[in-house]
């Protein structure tokens, strides 16, 4: 199981965020509600947030985890993100991760904007609490998906789909829902991209890898014609 997890040195990115997420849920788990509150109200990515502060918020709403801590989503952010930052490396999985977090949470928040504009939604739908990690953790298995063997990635794209049509049907919350299938969708978009991030880093491993090779060799036969002199 180690090895699906996150480790300091293997997948850094993962690593350290998960110990800011496990920092953050602590203090919301032990810090003064109406101070955690606060907090949350201010990182929360509603219109009138974006509207005023978009880069603080956006950042911010991915610092904190949504719902309780055994949720899915805490496990699936260590497995998907260990996952795709070995295959992608640290720079990357991060960018695959904040574009299915901004992407979806703009494609869900942009509408409420204008429906409330035309009289659609009430002026409240403007100041609604919304943080959490879900988007970016959806986006990263989406892309994760891409570079999986056929049968699996079908399979977990299967799954992940019955999942998010379940909850779409049963309207607990529809906008967060429907951001959860945007974001998968996201990282689906992405598979031509991550496809090639992942040759290129194979191909860069095999080159240093060959290079290591041949020095060996080189170094032993040296030592080799010594010996025999």
């Amino acid at each position: 199981m180690g090895r699906w997890l996150p480790t300091p040195t293997g997948t850094p990115f993962t690593f350290c965020y998960a110990l800011l997420l496990t920092g953050t849920s602590l203090f919301a788990d032990r810090a003064d509600p109406d101070l955690v509150h606060r907090l949350l109200r201010e990182s929360s990515t509603d219109v009138e947030h974006l509207a005023h502060h978009p880069l603080l918020v956006l950042v911010a709403s991915a610092l904190w985890i949504a719902g309780p801590a055994l949720s899915p989503y805490p496990a699936c952010f260590l497995l998907v993100l260990a996952a795709l930052e070995r295959r992608l490396g640290a720079p990357r999985t991060a960018a695959v991760f904040l574009l299915g977090h901004v992407l979806a949470t703009l494609l869900t928040e942009v509408p409420v904007a204008f429906a409330v504009a035309a009289g659609r939604l009430p002026a409240s739908s403007l100041h609604r609490l919304d943080y959490g990690i879900s988007f970016g953790v959806l986006g990263g298995l989406g892309a994760l998906a891409g570079l999986l063997p056929p049968r699996l990635r079908w399979a977990v794209l299967g799954v992940a789909g019955v999942a998010l049509a379940q909850d779409l049907a049963e309207l607990a919350s529809p906008l967060s829902n429907w951001g959860h299938l945007l974001a998968l969708l996201t990282g689906v978009a992405c598979w031509p991209v991550v496809r090639g991030w992942e040759k290129e880093r194979r191909e860069a491993a095999a080159r240093a890898s060959g290079k290591r090779g041949t020095g060996a060799p080189r170094g032993a036969g040296a030592s080799g014609e010594a010996g025999s002199g």
